[in-house]
């Protein structure tokens, strides 16, 4: 063998080794164990602290939305899931994770060169951490998940043993390819999976001018500006409104020559600000609406607040000074193809995030996961993290940790559902926070 080929081989050999060293750290089986009555902390005591950057008015409205079902209650409360999942020994194999991964932050989007893709699509939480943390996440969500969709307890399991086992199978798969092909993996079956389907489909439709009919008015010189929708939607004006446009200069400079020569094009109408999601509610989200060629050529320009994950209080990762970079960087380590005008700025103390509004995205509906919905998109989710985590991490090591036989895969089924009964927990306790009135809703909308 020549000595070149006998290295790599040698090299290879040894990520393996080094992952299956990892599992003196926690054993496959240990992935499982979550020993809930050995936490050391009050889970609302917790959710509340960690609001504490957000703006207070809008914290009933986060609430409220979180009070809907224990589902809507985790999708808010990754502070909670991140100080549990810290709480036990984990691989120390490191990858870029989506932090936040749950089934209702896969979605689908328009790439750069014009493609409708299906993939990751929420990076708040983002930041170097083990790769099971997002595996165990988005298992509770499929449990989760599956229960809103009507979903029996046994149609769950079965569910979230196809996510673990898919993550496990394509991980392997991943590790047998070169390493470029692995980091732009492609997923075939997206068109004939329903649930997929009809999220392409949606984006698919979608065009920057439907925002104009949704979120805007003309006025009497028949130009285009923001309605009134409070509290979800309402123009800003003023000093505030001359702050955000001016924070445009340090965004520009985020942008890659190529795409900054696309955005000078554009020049900006009016200024909103806009309530999103249900863990992003309450920080500060601004919404420029541009004009490029014309009325017909709209742009939603959405700058959206960024504070620490919440996972960094437990990880010896990097410490970013710009929040809004942080997940900038850590989206485009995990998505083969991210937003065209992806990029960064800062207004006053807070750092944000600049992304498109609307690039033909399209979501994925609870509805939509009814009989064989929940686990093809279990399926789809599985392949989607181990791509990304193949792409930012080391796929060979992570392969080594999971090896053959099973065993991590049974490990991260049972943990995906006791989980998901202690959030079950975790939400009656919610109910009776706000019952006290230690927690504050807004009324429904």
């Amino acid at each position: 063998m020549p000595e070149a080929k006998r290295a790599a081989a040698d090299k290879r050999k040894e990520r393996i080794s080094a992952g299956r060293q990892a599992r003196r750290r926690v054993s496959r089986s240990g992935l499982g164990s979550l020993e809930s009555k050995k936490r050391s902390f009050d889970p609302i005591d917790l959710l509340l602290q960690s609001n504490a950057e957000r703006l207070p008015k809008l914290l009933p409205v986060k609430y409220q939305r979180m009070a809907q079902s224990p589902f809507a209650f985790f999708r808010g409360a990754v502070s909670i899931m991140a100080a549990d999942l810290a709480s036990h020994p984990h691989s120390d194999i490191t990858v870029q994770l989506c932090g936040d991964a749950h089934v209702q932050n896969l979605g689908s989007f328009e790439t750069p060169d014009g493609r409708i893709v299906f993939d990751i699509n929420d990076f708040d939480e983002t930041i170097a951490g083990p790769w099971e943390w997002d595996v165990k996440r988005m298992a509770a969500s499929i449990v989760l998940a599956g229960l809103e969709s009507a979903h029996s307890k046994t149609s769950c399991e079965e569910a979230v043993e196809v996510f673990a086992r898919s993550y496990n199978g394509a991980i392997q798969r991943l590790a047998a390819i070169p390493i470029l092909d692995a980091a732009r993996h492609q997923i075939h079956r997206l068109k004939r999976a329903q649930v997929t389907s009809a999220a392409l489909s949606q984006a698919e439709r979608a065009r920057p001018t439907d925002l104009l009919a949704k979120y805007t008015e003309k006025s009497a010189n028949g130009q285009f500006h923001f309605r009134s929708m409070k509290p979800i939607l309402y123009r800003v004006n003023g000093p505030k409104r001359q702050e955000i446009l001016s924070a445009l200069s340090v965004y520009r400079d985020s942008l890659p020559p190529e795409r900054l020569h696309l955005f000078h094009f554009f020049h900006p109408l009016d200024v909103g600000f806009k309530v999103v999601g249900t863990g992003s509610v309450g920080l500060r989200d601004y919404v420029v609406l541009m004009e490029g060629n014309g009325k017909s050529d709209p742009l939603f320009l959405q700058i959206k607040q960024e504070v620490a994950s919440a996972y960094a209080p437990y990880l010896n990762a990097v410490q970013y000074l710009h929040q809004g970079k942080r997940v900038a960087e850590g989206q485009r380590r995990l998505q083969p193809s991210s937003d065209l005008l992806l990029g960064w700025t800062r207004i006053g103390e807070h750092d944000f995030l600049v992304r498109q509004l609307n690039d033909h995205k399209g979501s994925i509906q609870i509805d939509n996961l009814r009989g064989r919905g929940l686990s093809a998109l279990a399926e789809i989710a599985g392949e989607l993290l181990a791509r990304g985590h193949a792409r930012s991490g080391d796929v060979l090591a992570i392969h080594g940790y999971i090896g053959n036989s099973g065993k991590a895969t049974e490990a991260l089924v049972n943990y995906g559902l006791d989980y998901a009964k202690l959030t079950d927990s975790d939400f009656d306790f919610f109910q009776k926070a706000i019952k006290q009135g230690r927690i504050k809703v807004s009324e429904p909308r």
